[in-house]
């Protein structure tokens, strides 16, 4: 019964890692083959760790007295060589972005940038923290919790500021708008490796949250993250940050709602109260982003689009479909945009990466700024949560990206300044 059990197990390994491999797209088991795929092709070595500890634990309790116990023992070794291979597809991350960079920044990028906020390259892959990558702390970063940007006391109106232990100087910002199809999700949860390294690096990054769904019905979560991008205008020097840049950026429904907050700049439609707050970005960073609601290219099953409909937008499509257009980034997309860094996984079962092909293509097309896309072969949703080898190779071309433009921001604002003194 040991050696069936253990073959059993064996299986179920390998079909993880086939999972992980090439996951099904079918809407209707995307959600299982995402958590089945996520952890497993971030965290691959952790993985055959983890096995290979159950299977000597089944070896010695005699599992290979049965010839299915053998069986399963050549399979594991199968899918543990396979997942080695993983480990090693997702270092490839790193030629990935800094190919994307050249080819969105141009080859001069790297002289370009303001080496004072660039990235340290391979150091970002700290391989101590790779060991626990759900550990989400650093000695060079403080957090303030909690902070109300609105006013009404309400926990959907709060924010957290991690910013340098000892900080240098004004810095610049970063916003951060977690996931959670518009339904769930909170600040503490998503996008800590990057704000942490930035943090640590000089950044100060602000991460929120904002109404949800079903209780909040769109437009209520545009204006939310508009809101506290206002606040963060108004207030961030008190936390040590410079608001001449300030930088947005998000995952998932998150990614969707910082493409929106660059496109839609001081738009009085989704300022409700604080129509003369600043919300300017000067640069957008969304990740496995949702950029269509139309669905005008017939990605999205039938699931997502009555989902939207009942929970999010209170609307039907056909009836409204200006509602979707307004809320899809797609349709947004003008020539005055801030530039953009697009960052989509090559496995990603939750939201198509085709979309994200063709919202950085929309935005070549317009935008007048860098537009940089990175696709990660072999990356699933919401690969960043947490630390892995792709996290890291993914923060570095970010940070790159982000000194990249703020020092293109510096060299613009000193022309004008030679210019109005002429």
């Amino acid at each position: 019964m040991l050696s069936w059990v253990f073959l059993a197990l064996s299986l179920l390994g390998v079909a993880l890692t086939l999972n992980a491999y090439r996951p099904p797209r079918a809407e209707v088991i995307s959600i299982v083959t995402f958590f089945c795929g996520w952890l497993v092709s971030e965290l691959p070595i952790h993985t055959v760790v983890i096995e290979a500890a159950a299977t000597v634990a089944f070896v010695a309790s005699g599992a290979l007295h049965h010839p299915a116990g053998w069986v399963g023992l050549g399979l594991a070794i199968v899918s543990w060589a396979a997942l080695v291979r993983l480990a090693i597809k997702a270092q490839q991350a790193g030629a990935v972005t800094e190919a994307a960079l050249d080819a969105g920044l141009g080859p001069a990028w790297r002289e370009l940038r303001d080496q004072r906020l660039s990235s340290a390259g391979a150091a970002v892959v700290d391989r101590a923290q790779l060991v626990v990558p759900f550990w989400m702390r650093d000695s060079r970063v403080e957090r303030r919790r909690n902070i109300d940007y609105w006013g009404d006391g309400t926990r959907a109106h709060r924010l957290d500021v991690y910013r340098p232990r000892h900080p240098s100087g004004p810095a610049p910002v970063l916003i951060y708008i977690h996931g959670g199809g518009w339904v769930l999700g909170d600040k503490r949860e998503q996008g800590l490796p990057m704000m942490l390294y930035l943090a640590s690096q000089g950044w100060v990054c602000v991460t929120i949250n904002y109404r949800l769904s079903p209780k909040a019905t769109w437009p209520d979560h545009l204006v939310d993250c508009k809101r506290a991008l206002a606040w963060v205008h108004e207030h961030i020097a008190e936390y040590g940050g410079d608001s001449s840049f300030v930088a947005v950026s998000g995952g998932s429904a998150g990614g969707h709602l910082a493409a929106l907050v660059g496109l839609t700049a001081g738009e009085a439609r989704y300022q409700p109260g604080f129509e003369t707050g600043v919300t300017r970005v000067d640069a957008c960073v969304p990740f496995y982003g949702v950029y269509d609601f139309t669905n005008r290219d017939g990605l999205w099953g039938k699931g997502f689009g009555a989902f939207l409909e009942r929970s999010v937008m209170k609307a039907k499509r056909a009836e409204h479909p200006e509602l979707f257009r307004d809320a899809s980034p797609m349709d947004q997309v003008h020539d005055g945009v801030p530039p953009f860094m697009v960052t989509h996984g090559g496995n990603d079962t939750l939201v198509p990466v085709q979309e994200a092909r063709r919202f950085s293509a929309l935005l070549r097309e317009s935008s007048a700024g860098p537009v940089v896309y990175a696709e990660l072969p072999g990356a699933q949703h919401a690969f960043e949560v947490f630390r892995s080898v792709r996290t890291a190779h993914a923060v570095a071309a970010v940070t790159d990206f982000l000194a990249f433009v703020r020092a293109a921001a510096a060299r613009s604002g000193q022309a004008e300044e030679a210019a109005g003194a002429n």
